[in-house]
């Protein structure tokens, strides 16, 4: 299985580490859970 490491989170349900910044994991989790218009 591959999982983009920005989506891994900790046990807890926290944010942890990755390359980028924790702001910009955010930023890229957020965008993912945006609703789309198709339309």
């Amino acid at each position: 299985m591959i999982a983009p490491c920005h989506r891994v989170i900790g046990a807890n349900g926290s944010l942890t580490g990755f390359a980028s910044g924790l702001g910009n994991k955010q930023k890229l989790l957020s965008l993912e859970q945006a609703q789309q218009r198709l339309f």
